[in-house]
């Protein structure tokens, strides 16, 4: 049971997630794609949404780091900050790129693919062979700095 814990939680997460993002619009490309669109016909409803699930996250956040340990027994592992650099730009400009093109970001078009989404899917492999290109170069500029020292 104890390692079938994670998996429910996840599994809950993730459902109550992609629920929120039917409900929201947030997997309704036109409805994303009128937000971003501040120049012509902006739909400023996502903005609130966006809010809202900020505000909720610093308030997890803020209650989670009160913890020791997940509510599944695992202790916690929380990232090392690290200021701007030019990956976390570029990586920033290209999501934000394709979040513009397709209407559509990594969230969302799980939801889309569940529901039988063809754009959804098209969106899903571009997204794979992206990540598989950034392992790639990673690795390679891994293996050439540690053969440079």
């Amino acid at each position: 049971m104890k390692k079938l814990l994670p998996v429910l939680f996840a599994l809950m997460g993730g459902l109550i997630f992609g629920l929120g993002l039917i409900l929201a619009g947030m997997a309704n490309p036109a409805k994303v794609l009128g937000f971003l669109d501040i120049a012509g016909k902006w739909d400023p409803s996502l903005a609130f949404v966006m809010g809202g699930a900020v505000a909720v996250g610093l308030a997890g956040f803020r209650l989670a780091h009160l913890r020791a340990l997940a509510w599944t027994g695992a202790p916690r592992v929380w990232p090392a900050l690290r200021g701007l650099d030019k990956r976390l730009v570029i990586g920033a400009l290209l999501f934000g790129v394709g979040w513009g093109i397709a209407g559509i970001c990594p969230g969302p078009a799980l939801v889309l693919l569940g529901a039988g989404s063809g754009k959804a899917l098209l969106f899903v492999i571009a997204m794979i062979v992206g990540m598989a290109i950034h392992g790639a170069v990673t690795r390679a500029t891994r293996t050439t700095r540690t053969d440079a020292k």
